[in-house]
């Protein structure tokens, strides 16, 4: 197996006070994590990069429940299962590490912290194509340098069903009442894990995976804007600003439901 063109990263509990970047399998990441505004408790995400070799690896966000007992324990459990599993993980076989080292965490939750949970989104990249896995509401997104969306994972959630459905668009559903209910976590013993056919990245697409922090502030077409082009450490920061700004503000007019907010970007070479 050749070598990775960087290492393991990892954030838990962790307020980054700017995002970091990296090669990673034949491209480009930008990562962040930062606590909700004005929160004394810990920030709940927690995320991975891990390079398997030059071409292969995973990129995973996890969002804890607030709320919930050690919902900060809960993500950091998901991030340390991957650490270990992937470990010894078969590049050529990426798809059967990662359920295994989703179950694992699953199995750890249960039976060390239980009543804690936490959401889970995960990218697997060989080469340009990736299969996304998920549980819960946090995003993964691919969009095209100029906009068109390739690709949006569905929110595990009775506003995310409705959405799905049609019965609810995108402005009703971001400030539903209800907008907050997870019906598929890690940490439950129904949990089930949505698995994406294979997806083909183009030389300009830009992934995104992130906590609920991220589309509970900005339209998806916000989102895409900002993304789509450009380079990529410029689109983490002004993701960040505008995601900080409607933290912050009492314009009920727009989203704003202040959280713990980590992304991931990335942008094949």
């Amino acid at each position: 197996m050749s070598l990775p063109l960087s290492t393991t990263q990892s954030l838990s509990a962790t307020d980054l006070e700017s995002p970091q970047s990296d090669t990673f399998t034949g491209g480009t990441a930008v990562w962040y994590s930062h606590r909700s505004p004005d929160k004394t408790t810990e920030n709940e995400d927690s995320l991975t990069l891990i390079p398997i070799n030059s071409s292969t690896g995973i990129l995973a966000v996890a969002d804890g429940l607030g709320g919930h007992v050690n919902g900060a324990a809960a993500s950091r459990t998901v991030v340390e299962s991957f650490q270990s599993i992937m470990q010894a993980a078969d590049p050529t076989d990426l798809r059967t590490a990662i359920l295994n080292a989703i179950e694992l965490s699953n199995q750890e939750i249960l039976q060390n912290i239980p009543g804690a949970a936490t959401t889970l989104a995960v990218v697997e990249l060989c080469g340009r194509q990736i299969r996304t896995y998920h549980a819960g509401d946090s995003i993964i997104l691919v969009t095209g340098q100029r906009g068109k969306r390739k690709y949006m994972s569905m929110a595990h959630s009775p506003v995310g069903y409705a959405v799905e459905s049609g019965m609810l668009d995108e402005d009703d559903a971001v400030h539903h009442e209800a907008r907050h209910l997870v019906s598929n976590v890690i940490g439950s013993p129904e949990m089930s894990i949505e698995m994406g056919a294979g997806i083909e990245l183009a030389a300009r697409d830009t992934l995104l995976i992130a906590s609920d922090g991220l589309p509970d502030n900005l339209y998806l077409e916000e989102i895409i804007n900002t993304i789509r082009s450009g380079p990529l450490e410029a689109c983490a920061l002004s993701l960040i600003a505008q995601a900080q700004q409607r933290m912050h503000s009492e314009d009920t007019t727009h989203p704003h439901h202040p959280d713990d907010l980590s992304f991931i970007l990335y942008r094949p070479a």
